[in-house]
């Protein structure tokens, strides 16, 4: 069968990828199309955008590369067309994804979602959408299925979070080796920095982040680069001998690291399973936090604050994301106790996570529907 699949960020096409790799052992004739990046590509996807072109971070910016999204909407809609897909899948991205859902219905094509659109942080309204459009809804998180079924009477699958599926095929690196590789201290502990993957969140959040750097010089303070940017991208932040660099190398450093400082998004969760202490760091344009804040209203911003309903770790938002309140917050988390705490309420997430297999869960469920409707 023939499959049409659409992502639009880096993490998603992370889960893209392994989606792609389990929905070819549940249909080992299938046929994929898709929008995404190297990742779906390597997995066996014929690859027809990058999200690279399509990532655009808050109002202003959306705004701003407006004709461009309408091109993007245009030429898509026009491609499944000639594809013609027995089912098509959608991962997060919910400005666009929302948007191709509504038209493939229309046109009778088969619509699935996978990592659905967080309706419950914003614009809730958009459910009557979703049942309009979403053939079949396969969320990730544990109190997405309530919100959901219990509170709209809309049926969806959780399957668990394909996190625990990336992180668990992801081997132990050789620490002497990776720091060799990556000119690194060999003797320093590591406090990793996850700046975020657009332009703009990455140049709102570094130069704060390493703002901390001269108040702990006997840790070596390292940047995870993203995938979507370059290496000359990043070079201007890289003059203090303290601060390193890797590339595309997230997980390894999480695995070696002994705090973090992340920006809000999939990436405090990954640093949550892998065990890291955190500081969560969230700064945008004050025209899109200003119309964020009148149409979101949930309690935190961190998916691991979220999911266990309170603060397991500290959150610094906006004008609270300055140099002194990320001393003192960074300081906390190098602490023992606080850090025997972290831990402690680490373990308890990924039991509400609901354990590996998302992927394989999303596949079979897509195939064997897919299947019974052709």
């Amino acid at each position: 069968m023939k499959y049409y699949i659409i992502a639009g960020e880096a993490s998603g096409d992370l889960h893209g990828s392994n989606l792609i790799k389990a929905i070819k052992v549940a249909d080992t004739n299938a046929n994929i199309r898709c929008w995404g990046g190297d990742l779906m590509q390597q997995a066996g996807g014929d690859l027809v955008k990058h999200y690279k072109s399509m990532a655009f971070m808050g109002f202003i910016e959306v705004i701003s590369n407006i004709n461009k999204i309408s091109k993007n909407l245009k030429f898509c809609k026009e491609d499944i067309d000639a594809f013609k897909p027995d089912a098509i899948v959608f991962i997060d991205y919910s400005g666009f994804n929302l948007r191709i859902a509504k038209w493939a219905k229309e046109n009778n094509y088969r619509t699935n979602y996978y990592i659905s659109p967080q309706i419950w942080a914003s614009r809730e309204g958009r459910i009557s959408k979703i049942k309009r459009d979403v053939d079949a809804m396969h969320v990730i998180l544990p109190f997405e299925k309530d919100f959901y079924e219990k509170k709209h009477n809309y049926p969806v699958h959780f399957v668990g979070h394909p996190l625990l599926d990336a992180i668990n095929k992801q081997p132990l690196p050789n620490e002497a080796n990776f720091r060799a590789n990556n000119n690194l201290d060999p003797k320093k502990q590591i406090i990793a920095l996850l700046p975020g993957s657009r332009k703009q969140e990455v140049q709102k959040m570094l130069n704060v982040m390493l703002s901390v750097t001269k108040s702990f010089t006997n840790y070596q303070f390292v940047i995870a680069g993203a995938p979507s940017l370059d290496l000359d991208f990043y070079k201007p932040y890289l003059k203090n001998p303290q601060v390193g660099f890797v590339a595309n190398q997230t997980y390894s450093l999480l695995a070696l690291s002994t705090a973090a400082l992340v920006t809000s998004g999939t990436a405090t969760l990954e640093t949550a399973l892998f065990k890291v202490p955190q500081a969560v760091c969230y700064k945008a344009h004050w025209l899109s936090y200003y119309i964020a804040k009148k149409i979101i209203t949930l309690k935190y911003i961190s998916l691991v604050n979220l999911i266990m309903d309170k603060e397991v770790i500290k959150e610094l938002i906006q004008d609270d994301l300055n140099t002194n309140n990320l001393t003192l917050e960074l300081n906390k988390i190098l602490s023992k106790d606080t850090r025997t705490k972290v831990f402690e309420e680490y373990y308890q997430l990924e039991k509400k996570l609901g354990g590996v297999g998302a992927s394989k869960k999303a596949a079979e469920l897509i195939v064997s529907n897919t299947k019974a409707k052709t």
